[in-house]
């Protein structure tokens, strides 16, 4: 799909002209206004919309009426999951040009018309045998340049992270992700078994330990001339969890391959970070192994020694995710950063706790976690803040260790996100779970199933702030 900004959309030759038209108003377009409006009561409401051919009269060949709802509760979001449900429309009838009018809309939509048009546009087909191609080639909007292009590297940061996530686990191994990470062109080091044996790792390893394929911890580097700060982002790397031999169900095994999807949007952001060029040094590292549960594989009841040389006791080796953040933390906290940022699929009492339509966020530092909180929703995703309190540690209380990996059902989130703190060193710190946004079961708002990209926007808006 390629946006093109223009002055006057609707002097497009297009197969489909999109106008929108809010609750209780007219469209700027007369044909849709004499036949959706006023012969047919067309009403406006959210997301629901109405196709009119022009019989030649017009440079386009139909008119689609995109309901925008209310004005009063219409906003960025709504525009966002409105366009995407009027490219998903176009992509149905095949149409290879589309033009976009827009009219009432009282904010700067550019970046948001970009993402919702891109994210409708995304399949992944890579393994059928027969592909439709059904892409729109050429959109018309009249936008901000700037703001275009901006949404649109943003955009391919997250289809790269949807894709990743959504490759079967036989595809994207450790030594995949490993090579992935050194085809960026950054700076990159990729820490073999050995290597992460002889910087005391025995957390992140412990939990590889049952797999045939190695595990790979990955360190991407960006940097700039006197940066104005330095960041490292982290995500949960875990490229397959059977739940080792505490194993899942079979059901709950079914998108286990999507546990990596936190490396996916590492991966994602620092694809394109050059292209953007901030003055910030950013450092992108992944712990990735797989969970499995071979003749090798950690036993509950082992005890693991951290690189912080904190002891583990494994109460449950399906709470894999935390051990592997916790070495990945320790040598974030070495790398002289301002801030570390982690995302993981981590906890299932997340998703309990908000479901599919956010992710929870925690840490040691309010500043940073509310600024995380604001940006995702200036771009569009959502987290909430979740309590980081030390009760939470007793559940975790171990008569053997310094702690177990896990304890009580009640406040798992939380009672995770306290065993994370405790491999976090003088740096301001934030941890997203992004168990119940990562990838989604079924179609949600401007998503179809599958991996959703989960944090890439977000971070990325973030570094560039």
């Amino acid at each position: 799909m390629e946006i093109k900004v223009v002055d006057n959309a609707s002097a497009v030759e297009a197969d489909i002209l999109v106008v929108n038209q809010f609750e209780g108003e007219k469209t700027t377009n007369d044909l849709a206004n004499k036949y959706a409006v006023e012969e047919d009561n067309f009403k406006g409401k959210f997301g629901e919309t109405y196709l009119l051919p022009t019989y030649g009269n017009a440079p386009y060949r139909k008119v689609l009426v995109l309901g925008f709802g209310k004005k009063e509760d219409f906003c960025p979001n709504k525009f966002r999951e409105a366009v995407a449900k009027s490219v998903k429309k176009a992509m149905q009838m095949e149409a290879k040009k589309v033009a976009f009018l827009f009219e009432g809309v009282d904010f700067d939509y550019s970046e948001q018309f970009t993402m919702g048009a891109f994210i409708a546009d995304y399949k992944f087909d890579k393994y059928k045998s027969e592909k439709k191609d059904n892409h729109i080639k050429e959109v018309f909007v009249q936008a901000s340049e700037q703001g275009v292009r901006k949404a649109e590297k943003i955009a391919t940061a997250m289809a790269f992270a949807r894709n990743l996530a959504n490759e079967p686990a036989q595809f994207a191994t450790p030594a995949e992700l490993a090579s992935i990470a050194q085809d960026l062109g950054l700076d990159t080091k990729i820490y073999d078994k050995e290597e992460c044996e002889k910087m005391g790792m025995g957390a992140f390893l412990a939990v590889g330990q049952g797999s045939i394929n190695e595990p790979k911890f990955i360190h991407m580097k960006y940097t700039c001339e006197n940066p104005k700060k330095k960041i490292a982002i982290i995500g949960k790397g875990i490229c397959f969890d059977s739940g080792g031999l505490d194993i899942k169900p079979a059901s709950s095994m079914l998108t286990m391959k999507d546990d990596m999807s936190g490396a996916a949007c590492v991966l994602g952001v620092m694809s394109i970070i050059r292209e953007f060029n901030p003055q910030v040094e950013v450092h992108g590292i992944i712990a990735a192994c797989e969970n499995m549960p071979g003749g090798k594989a950690y036993k509950p009841g082992d005890i693991l020694t951290a690189k912080n040389g904190k002891t583990i006791e494994v109460d449950n080796t399906d709470a894999e995710g935390r051990l592997t953040l916790a070495d990945a933390l320790c040598y974030a906290c070495e790398l002289g950063v301002d801030e570390v940022i982690d995302l993981a699929t981590l906890t299932g009492a997340c998703m309990v706790a908000l479901g599919t339509h956010a992710a929870g966020i925690m840490g040691n530092d309010e500043a940073l976690v509310h600024n995380l909180i604001e940006t995702a929703k200036q771009c569009g995703e959502r987290f909430w803040e979740l309590p980081l309190w030390e009760e939470y540690f007793d559940s975790l209380k171990s008569d053997v260790a310094d702690m177990k990996n896990s304890g009580s059902r009640w406040g798992g989130a939380s009672a995770a996100g306290v065993f994370l703190q405790k491999f976090v060193k003088d740096v301001k710190w934030a941890h997203i779970d992004i168990a119940g946004t990562a990838f989604l079961e079924k179609p949600q708002k401007e998503f179809i199933s599958g991996a959703t990209g989960a944090g890439v926007r977000t971070l990325l808006n973030y570094i560039l702030k």
